[in-house]
């Protein structure tokens, strides 16, 4: 059973504790995680979740790239922190307990803050996305939703136009996936057009997904306290 989940932003704790209510409640066993990025790739959270507490996760966790990461130094954090997670490059079709995802980081630009150097869904992006074979794709996973298929624009964002990036609708074209997995706009969202299931996930401490190996889907809604500080978190771990 593969655990799919949305926006982690450094809460790094956030996803052993779903995996551990999955095993727990859901009656499943996790066998991977993909995060459908903005994981939290900066130096300081790493260091501090990885190195100063000594933590991992207890599960394999693959991540995509969002547009809140240290894009600076995305490169080498990645190498330095790959014995604890693995991440999915733009345009790679890897294939985690069975199935087929084609991944997607990165997002449309909205503003220098919200779309640093290195967060933009190019062309590029794009193109290395669609010299994959059909054959070869079953799932989409990306951080931004494609567009044109009816997620809600945040209230407040109006400017930035329609949620989507573009050229999505090529993938679509090409790959017909049966199901297309999101971050980014932190809300749940299902959708079906055509042949293709387009689900939206909310931030990582909401809730998750459940994806069987015949990728049956099972949406799980899941409340996990956040914003502690790490003293706090590190004497509940120890303590209880």
């Amino acid at each position: 059973m593969i655990l799919i989940i949305g926006d982690v932003h450094g809460q790094f704790q956030v996803l052993n504790e779903q995996i551990q209510f999955a095993e727990s409640f859901c009656e499943c066993t996790i066998d991977a995680v993909i995060v459908l990025g903005d994981m939290g790739i900066y130096e300081h959270s790493l260091s501090r979740y990885f190195v100063t507490v000594s933590q991992c996760f207890k599960r394999p966790v693959y991540f995509l790239d969002g547009n809140h990461e240290e894009f600076s130094r995305f490169e080498s954090l990645v190498e330095s922190y790959k014995d604890f997670m693995t991440h999915l490059p733009r345009g790679q079709v890897t294939r985690i307990c069975d199935i087929n995802f084609l991944s997607l980081g990165g997002a449309c630009y909205m503003d220098a803050l919200n779309s640093p150097p290195g967060s933009e869904i190019r062309d590029q992006d794009i193109d290395l996305c669609l010299a994959n074979r059909p054959e070869d794709v079953d799932l989409i996973i990306s951080h931004d939703c494609p567009s044109g298929i009816g997620v809600p624009g945040t209230p407040g964002f109006e400017f930035y136009g329609k949620p989507g990036f573009a050229r999505s609708q090529e993938l679509v074209a090409r790959f017909k996936p049966r199901k297309w997995f999101f971050g980014h706009h932190h809300r749940w969202f299902n959708a079906r057009i055509e042949n293709t299931e387009f689900l939206g996930l909310p931030e990582s401490w909401k809730g998750f997904g459940l994806l069987d190996a015949a990728m049956n889907y099972r949406k799980v809604e899941h409340q996990v306290a956040i914003g502690q500080t790490w003293l706090q978190w590190l004497i509940k771990k120890l303590f209880g």
